[in-house]
């Protein structure tokens, strides 16, 4: 008989107080670190605990109390659940000051360092659009959001061009814009998605299939990635595009 899995607590009105890493912030209750994505510093929040460890925790913060005075409201409609671009709720001016305190506490609390002074992070200059190179997939998995299950959405297509969410590699959630690469990569993918569509092109499916010792992939043909790359050639931009299938 299997054993009954024990409740995890709801952690009420907890404040955040420090940045981590893979785009998760801090709190901590009791001496208990918990890891929470999708909130800042300052945040004041309900936590639901997903994962208890001996020293640590994960959470996801399911009701807001008051929000931080630094908090950033994302620019991207597929924020939260792509996986990509964690801080756009945090403005780049304090990610550059979390992330240095991150990289001196790990030299000298962790590794036992003693550094000079040290000198700002210099940021970028552009925040948007800056990357030379994604890649996205095509997968017949398209990813419904919680919104679009909640409200029971039907797509007659459920081919889906875009980006696998975190966790789940065969499922693919369909972007219509993302920030990181030059607009034109926007336009490109989107327009060999609707080719794609209207000539009833397979997309690429990776279904588990069970063994007797082991889980199997089976490979279904079809397209599976499109890789775009960006470069400047003699003052002009040109983009490189390579599919693979």
């Amino acid at each position: 008989m299997a054993r009954k899995r024990k409740e995890l607590p709801l952690l009420e009105k907890v404040t955040i107080t420090d940045v981590a890493a893979e785009g998760k912030a801090i709190a901590k209750v009791n001496d208990l670190v918990i890891f929470v994505p999708y909130v800042v510093p300052g945040d004041v929040v309900d936590l639901q605990i997903k994962r208890k460890k001996h020293h640590y925790a994960e959470a996801e913060a399911v009701k807001f109390h008051e929000y931080s005075a630094v908090r950033a409201v994302p620019f991207c409609q597929h924020y939260g659940v792509c996986g990509g671009c964690k801080w756009q709720v945090l403005p780049y001016s304090e990610q550059i000051k979390y992330k240095q305190k991150q990289v001196t506490d790990n030299l000298t609390r962790i590794g036992k360092i003693e550094l000079p002074e040290i000198s700002p992070i210099l940021g970028s200059e552009k925040t948007q659009f800056y990357r030379n190179k994604l890649e996205f997939t095509f997968s017949n998995k398209r990813w419904l959001t919680n919104d679009e299950v909640r409200q029971d959405v039907k797509y007659d297509q459920m081919n889906a061009v875009g980006f696998h969410i975190p966790g789940a590699f065969d499922k693919v959630l369909a972007i219509e814009k993302c920030w990181l690469q030059d607009d034109i990569s926007n336009q490109i993918r989107n327009a060999v998605r609707d080719y794609a569509y209207e000539h009833n092109y397979s997309f690429f499916n990776l279904p588990p299939q069970s063994d007797d010792s082991h889980i199997k992939y089976r490979r279904v043909d079809g397209i599976a990635s499109m890789q775009n790359y960006r470069r400047e050639r003699n003052g002009a931009n040109e983009a490189v595009i390579g599919f693979y299938s």
